[in-house]
C-alpha cells in the first residue's frame, strides 16, 4: 500500500488505515482504540497529527471540517464545540481521552505508548 505524503490530499472523512497491530497497555492492540480527528485541511498541526499518526501505525478517521458544507459542517463544528469549547484544531479523540493540537506526549499516553 503507497501512502501519501500530502495529508491534505486525502479526502474528507476517509478512513487512513495504516499497517501495524503494536500492542499497547493492558494488552490491546493500538487498533482497537478508535482516533477520530477534526481537522482543516490547510491547517499545518492537523497534517502533523496526521503524520504522527500514521508514524505511529495508528489506524485513524479525520474529518476536514473546512471541506464540509452545509447541515454535514454545522453537525460536525457542533461536535468539535461539544469536545472542545474553544473549537481549535485539530481536536483528536482516543477512546475516551479529548485532545486539542498536535500533543504528541498527550497522544501517546492515550494510546498507552507511554
Amino acid at each position: 500500500m503507497t501512502l501519501p505524503t500530502d495529508y491534505g490530499t486525502m479526502r474528507n472523512t476517509s478512513i487512513a488505515l495504516f499497517a501495524g497491530a503494536m500492542k499497547f497497555g493492558r494488552g490491546r492492540s493500538m487498533n482497537e482504540a478508535r482516533v477520530k480527528m477534526y481537522t482543516l485541511s490547510t491547517c499545518s498541526h492537523c497534517k502533523a497529527a496526521k503524520r504522527l499518526m500514521h508514524d505511529l501505525g495508528v489506524k485513524f478517521e479525520y474529518t476536514d471540517v473546512d471541506l464540509l458544507s452545509g447541515s454535514e459542517r454545522q453537525a460536525a463544528m457542533d461536535e468539535v464545540r461539544r469536545l472542545n469549547p474553544m473549537c481549535s484544531f485539530p481536536t483528536i479523540v482516543i477512546g475516551d481521552a479529548v485532545i486539542v493540537g498536535t500533543r504528541e506526549d498527550k497522544i501517546k499516553e492515550a494510546l498507552g505508548l507511554l
